[in-house]
């Protein structure tokens, strides 16, 4: 099943990548919000920074903002998909694999 915008049924323009190799990378731990306004997609990305461990407590430290990016539904889609495809070439070469959560109350064994 493919997903579309509907505004993605007008035809699209043909574009040709330029590479801007001056535009920096931006590390990201993770994701830490998304949210969706009905037009554009808005993602948070963090960095971890963990405190000096004390011996005895539980580590801590700070989820600090790295990069936000902002785009339309059909870059979400665009972007959506191509994940699925990474993450299936990552199955098929044995880099990532499925886990099953263990049953309990947020995960019960089907009958």
């Amino acid at each position: 099943m493919e997903i579309h915008p509907l505004h993605s049924l007008t035809p699209h323009p043909e574009l040709v990548h330029v590479d801007r190799p001056e535009i920096s990378e931006t590390f990201a731990d993770s994701v830490w919000r998304l949210s969706f306004n009905g037009s554009n997609l808005r993602m948070e990305f963090v960095v971890a920074r963990l405190d000096e461990p004390t011996p005895g407590l539980p580590i801590k430290g700070k989820a600090l903002t790295s990069c936000r990016i902002v785009m339309p539904l059909s870059g979400m889609i665009d972007m959506a998909g191509k994940l699925q495809n990474l993450i299936a070439q990552l199955k098929e070469a044995g880099a990532v694999r499925e886990v099953n959560p263990a049953p309990g109350p947020e995960h019960p064994q089907p009958n």
